[in-house]
């Protein structure tokens, strides 16, 4: 883990990011100091609240983001696959059906 420092509201935060998540947390950072620019609370607002707003306008943008999604395609369910007796079965009917065939060949040959 390593220590990220985000700038967000004019106040420095430091987080904890995964190794090699470092970049993708300042970028999510940055995201939240955005939405506290365009109206995370007014001046003179508690810390809480400003972000408390940010959350809110994300949480938004996240539900709106879902609502226009198509709806997923219903999978087609699958057959579970025949017990192995029933497939030696059928087995052992074409292996006797083509054994039947090959002896009709051979008896029209002759």
């Amino acid at each position: 883990m390593t220590n990220v420092t985000l700038s967000i509201g004019g106040r420095p935060y430091t987080v904890s990011a995964p190794d090699g998540e470092e970049s993708h947390v300042e970028m999510l950072g940055r995201m939240v100091a955005e939405r506290v620019a365009n109206g995370g609370g007014g001046p003179g607002q508690s810390e809480t609240r400003m972000l408390l707003f940010a959350a809110l306008m994300l949480a938004d943008e996240l539900h709106e983001l879902h609502r226009q999604m198509p709806p997923p395609e219903e999978a087609t369910p699958v057959s579970p696959a025949p017990p192995a007796a029933e497939v030696l079965a059928r087995i052992e009917t074409l292996a006797a059906r083509v054994e039947k065939l090959a002896a009709h060949l051979e008896e029209t040959d002759s």
